[in-house]
């Protein structure tokens, strides 16, 4: 794809000229499908998977970078407690579901029974094979009640994934993003590997596909899920109208000395 295109380097990932030029035009768009959601009432939920370092929050970020937190929201969760893990499984997540006029990004979602759960054994083999059986199930009934489902799996090679623990471990400020999981998560590469593929082979449903995002090229790989995300709506320009700031009121008031407050020294 690269080839003597100007906006990728000599090793074919895109310069960042070029997608710092088309990341502002897909964020203001993004802009855009907010206040139709908003208008539609909408209920749109986007999940993002995918292994260590692959580029999730990423592109969480820049989806959110310049929209409102109160129609497009990010849910991470953290460890179930004790009282979680005696629920239906998908019932912490239940509450998280978007209503009319939001857009929810799940980061990490239910899949980690069938990925990180049952890959390091936090679940029994028949709680993943149930999984298996209700996720597809679970996932129609949140379509048929009007949720807009999008599953992104986002896909980073062995060498790359190397790579990019390896510049987390060499810099301090980043090191607190290396985890012990991250670190069995690269020893048992192959292993989630087998289990991605058996989640695809039980939960690609024409109802909620996965989209897979080759994350190898993080630039690339932003620019293309998110141009995707906006590909499947067919939104309109409802931005609000430019307003008329009201003036100040001229309320009579005399407010107290300056020097009785307390301000942050000036350093700069």
């Amino acid at each position: 794809m690269a080839g003597d295109d100007e906006r990728y380097n000599s090793a074919g990932r895109l310069r960042r000229s070029a997608y710092d030029t088309e990341m502002e035009r897909l964020q203001e768009q993004l802009v855009l499908l907010q206040y139709w959601i908003q208008s539609q009432g909408l209920k749109v939920l986007v999940v993002f998977e995918g292994r260590g370092s692959a580029g999730k929050g990423g592109v969480i970020k820049r989806i959110t970078e310049r929209t409102s937190p109160r129609t497009v929201r990010i849910a991470a969760l953290p460890r179930p407690t004790d009282r979680e893990r005696t629920q239906w499984y998908f019932q912490r997540y239940v509450e998280h579901l978007p209503a009319g006029g939001e857009m929810v990004l799940l980061d990490r979602s239910w899949y980690n029974r069938s990925n990180v759960e049952w890959v390091m054994g936090f679940c029994t083999e028949e709680e993943h094979q149930e999984f298996l059986r209700s996720c597809p199930e679970f996932e129609r009934m949140l379509v048929r009640s009007g949720i807009v489902v999008l599953k992104y799996w986002f896909s980073v090679s062995a060498e790359e994934q190397r790579r990019r623990f390896e510049a987390r471990n060499d810099e301090p400020l980043k090191r607190w993003k290396l985890s012990d999981m991250d670190l069995a998560e690269r020893e048992l590469y192959v292993r989630y590997s087998m289990a991605k593929d058996t989640t695809f082979q039980y939960t690609d449903i024409k109802q909620a596909p996965w989209y897979v995002v080759p994350s190898d090229d993080k630039r690339a790989a932003r620019l293309n899920c998110i141009s995707h995300l906006l590909s499947q709506f067919a939104y309109e320009d409802v931005a609000p109208p430019r307003v008329e700031l009201p003036e100040v009121r001229d309320i009579p008031y005399v407010r107290p000395p300056l020097h009785e407050q307390t301000f942050v020294p000036q350093v700069f």
